[in-house]
């Protein structure tokens, strides 16, 4: 590839704003004399792809069809608007999109001008995107608005209202003759070698969400040079080529779908992105069908109802004969019901364990069946630091569940400006505390057995129990509240919340009423919401969540 390696001596600019961790040099120069960070940047990433594959499909939504050549153009196109804008090298742009060709457009719009995209879930409301906005001081949202998804123009006004540093909003759609809104459309101008950028590959490159567990979820910072690595490395594992046909079913902007291989990968490696306006079966299968789809990730939530449909219901006349590997991912899946995935839907399954921190494990594709069924696979690189240890910080033995901390090549060291979170979440020589309960089998792969932090796993999803509590206490009639996961056959966990009133409890329906206008995404509002006249408590006085889980749970499995 026609790029050097960058290091101290590469003249670019790196984005570097405060509260970023970066790398140690030491643990950089090892990164670089190793091969792994090869000092190519978003903008270029793309340009070369569409140098090499100008007239191959890179982007199939709907109606549109784009190719390599044509989304690079629209790129360019985007780059000189948001420029004319008054977006530069640097600035943030919370994106706020569902599955389009505008979403993959506005991004690499934003790399060619040496923004950084804040990535946000399609199911973020405006709490999330306050949220986001403020930490990253961002100066523009990109939303949908009528005509390309859900319209979003009066969540735009409202998260400007709440952080008036967000001085450009920016809508995919019809933007209504409102002037504080800009129709993406309008920015489509004419491309301006003068507006682009070509940053440092070391710099920060984007901000996405952590999962969370306790508040509002944490920034995460990804470079240029980690998250390409991750990238490359994960298309070699996966055997993505030019004949990859990759369906979009996940929100695209989450780790999973993005780099594992996801979408990147596709477009690394010269292949077809066809994305899913929904991920229900008729929709996604009959996408497979129709596109010839090769490849797609999923949920086990979503792999269970896929199978379903296919055995059992509307989706067993489907032709799938094209599709070769189902990837599952996003939380532990069943071994029961991995066995079921080949013998259904006639592919492969990949199992896919990461985090957006970094860390990603794969099964690969010549494992024996019963790893590819009973664990979650084994780490992207040698250069992959593993430590498994109880709760003292010793290492324990392999088959012996403990703690998981890594360290590597694409794995943080740092949140984004959250250094007393820093302290708890990272050693001091680097590692990061992933919060996972995982075995170690002897061939190196990892098998997940749960969760150390408070957090909730609801379908992939992950749901801080505090950010949740905290909105519950906001409400006038709740004078204490507990949110704990339940186990479900479908999504993993569900959110159960205990609630202890001031005086008479609100009306049914009334607190998830309450949460929604507070602008909590859908899969935040509890499954279950329970009045008690108090909480267990431990030794210390401390709510005992381990015994609301318990109880929660008995009650769940006598429903």
């Amino acid at each position: 590839m026609p790029h050097t390696t960058a290091g101290a001596a590469d003249p670019r600019r790196r984005f570097a704003p405060r509260g970023w961790v970066p790398h140690p040099e030491e643990a950089a120069a090892r990164y670089r004399a190793a091969g792994y960070w090869t000092g190519e940047n978003f903008g270029a990433f793309l340009r070369e792809r569409a140098r090499r594959f100008a007239g191959r499909t890179a982007v199939v939504a709907g109606d549109t069809r784009l190719t390599y050549a044509e989304l690079d153009a629209r790129a360019d196109s985007l780059a000189a608007g948001l420029a004319r804008l008054g977006l530069a090298e640097g600035d943030r742009a919370v994106v706020h999109l569902p599955n389009t060709a505008e979403l993959l457009e506005v991004v690499f719009g934003l790399f060619r001008l040496g923004a950084v995209p804040v990535y946000a879930l399609p199911a973020h409301r405006r709490s999330e995107l306050v949220h986001m906005a403020a930490v990253s001081g961002a100066r523009a949202l990109v939303t949908s608005g009528p005509h390309t998804g859900p319209d979003h123009r009066t969540l735009a006004r409202e998260v400007r209202a709440a952080e008036p540093a967000v001085e450009h909003l920016v809508i995919a759609g019809d933007p209504g003759g409102d002037p504080a809104l800009t129709a993406l459309d309008a920015l489509r101008a004419e491309p301006d070698p003068a507006a682009l950028a070509d940053p440092h590959p070391e710099g920060v490159a984007f901000l996405q969400l952590s999962g969370g567990t306790t508040g509002l979820p944490k920034l995460i910072a990804r470079t240029h040079d980690d998250y390409l690595y991750s990238v490359r490395a994960s298309a070699d594992i996966c055997r993505l080529d030019t004949d990859t046909v990759y369906l979009g079913v996940l929100p695209l902007v989450h780790n999973f779908p993005m780099s594992s291989p996801g979408f990147l990968g596709v477009l690394h490696a010269g292949g077809t992105v066809v994305l899913a306006p929904d991920p229900s079966p008729a929709t996604a299968l009959g996408l497979v069908e129709a596109e010839r789809v090769t490849h797609t990730a999923v949920v086990p939530p979503l792999a269970l109802l896929w199978a379903d449909a296919v055995e059992h219901g509307s989706q067993r006349e489907r032709d799938l004969s094209s599709l070769r590997v189902l990837q599952v991912g996003g939380a532990p899946f069943a071994p029961e019901a991995a066995r079921r995935i080949t013998p259904v839907l006639g592919c492969a399954l990949q199992q896919v364990f990461g985090m957006a921190e970094g860390l990603v494990n794969y099964t690969r594709h010549d494992d024996p069946d019963e790893v590819v069924t009973t664990t979650q696979g084994r780490p992207i690189s040698p250069d992959d630091e593993i430590l498994i240890v109880d709760d003292r910080g010793d290492p324990v033995p392999d088959g012996e569940p403990g703690h998981l901390l890594t360290r590597g090549p694409y794995t943080i060291r740092g949140y984004f400006r959250a250094p007393d979170h820093d302290r708890e979440a990272f050693t001091p020589d680097g590692f990061y505390r992933t919060g996972d309960i995982v075995r170690r089998h002897p061939t190196g792969s990892l098998t997940v057995s749960g969760r150390a932090k408070d957090q909730i796993n609801r379908g992939g999803e992950k749901v801080g129990a505090q950010e949740v509590e905290n909105h519950l206490l906001a409400h006038p009639a709740v004078r204490d509240a507990a949110v704990v996961a339940v186990p479900d056959r479908y999504l993993g966990e569900r959110v159960h919340a205990y609630v202890i009133a001031r005086g008479e409890p609100p009306a049914r329906g009334a607190l998830p009423a309450f949460l929604r206008e507070r602008g909590l995404a859908a899969y935040k509002i509890p499954d279950r919401i329970e009045f008690v006249e108090a909480f267990p408590s431990t030794a210390v006085g401390k709510v005992s969540t381990r015994d609301l889980r318990g109880t929660a749970t008995d009650h769940h499995q006598d429903r």
